[in-house]
């Protein structure tokens, strides 16, 4: 059930009910020294919820844990090293996550 502001002709009172419909109408046609009056709409604007630095930090640990996730590519604190290591392979084909393209040197006995 909305608010309703409404104002006394004769006395230039201003209140506000708490009614449904039908009963502002019935209200209204009872009382014809009562108008109704149009007042400004407060309107609440945000974007949600936000994180808190707590779930952030989590997400951190997270994407250090998996550094080749998608989440570690969005939250970022890859190092140059890393970044350039990882552009080498895209570009040489080798899917993210998997090296099986890439051909290991045997290990000699001096190694």
């Amino acid at each position: 059930m909305p608010l309703y502001t409404f104002m006394n002709k004769d006395t230039d009172e201003t209140f506000t009910e708490f009614m449904s419909m039908s009963q502002r109408e019935e209200y209204l046609s009872q009382n014809p020294n009562i108008t109704q009056q149009i007042v400004k709409v407060n309107m609440v604007s945000g974007t949600g919820l936000k994180n808190d630095g707590g779930w952030n930090e989590n997400l951190s640990r997270i994407a250090e844990a998996h550094p080749n996730s998608a989440l570690a590519d969005k939250l970022g604190g890859r190092t140059t090293k890393h970044a350039k290591s990882m552009s080498t392979l895209e570009r040489h084909g080798v899917r993210k996550g998997t090296y099986s393209n890439i051909k290991e040197k045997p290990l000699s006995a001096n190694d």
